[in-house]
């Protein structure tokens, strides 16, 4: 049975970010299972609670892909008149890009990492929460399907081939991990780790595992 508080741990402001989240990407789904999408928004809210954030962190988990997905900056403008500057400034570091149609992806993920490095750990923790429930899928994936089978399928997709996968996510992990630490972070790298020594190659298991171990330092 869960234990009572004297008063509301978060406000209405919560309710209505989760019902706009919800409405905004209403028509979206998840790629793979084709889960609704607001499934992968409540995930990472819930791991941004359970690792510590406070509302703030909380509704802008909720809204992390409004910008990227739902509208570029006026959406991010709208956020910020709804729910607050500190909810859009995490908004927009979690946006790796506001433009329609998006750029190539390597140049677009290396300005992300970059600007990603030098965030505040306000920022760090929603964007690791969003991490982490993503690779945790890819690792179910390469589980359910078996490694080779699974880097076959990746191989025919865009931007989904196992050597991109490895080189973003230890490459988020070494942004996230630039002033910043945690429990969160800590699961988010033993995930990494998991996902290289999977489908990675012996510099990408090295690499995992120095970045790993300097968490621990």
């Amino acid at each position: 049975m869960p234990k009572k508080n004297d008063a509301p741990l978060l406000s209405p402001k919560f309710s209505l970010a989760l019902q706009f989240a919800n409405e905004i990407h209403r028509m979206q789904v998840r790629k793979g299972a084709g889960a609704p999408y607001i499934s992968h928004l409540m995930s990472v809210c819930a791991l941004a609670l359970e690792y510590g954030g406070n509302e703030t962190q909380a509704i802008a988990a909720l809204l992390h892909d409004s910008a990227e997905d739902c509208g570029g900056r006026p959406m991010l403008e709208t956020v910020r008149v709804m729910f607050g500057n500190e909810v859009a400034e995490i908004v927009a570091a979690c946006t790796d890009t506001f433009d329609v149609p998006k750029p190539d992806w390597r140049p677009r993920k290396e300005a992300y990492l970059r600007a990603m490095a030098v965030k505040a750990g306000t920022a760090k923790l929603v964007a690791c929460a969003d991490k982490l429930h993503n690779i945790s899928h890819t690792l179910r994936d390469i589980q359910s399907e078996g490694d080779a089978a699974w880097k076959a399928r990746m191989a025919k997709s865009e931007n989904g081939s196992a050597e991109k996968q490895t080189w973003y996510y230890l490459g988020c992990l070494e942004a996230l991990s630039t002033g910043w630490s945690g429990a969160l972070l800590s699961e988010f790298a033993r995930a990494v780790q998991l996902l290289c020594e999977l489908v990675g190659n012996d510099a990408d298991v090295a690499r995992a595992k120095e970045l790993t171990g300097s968490l621990r330092g």
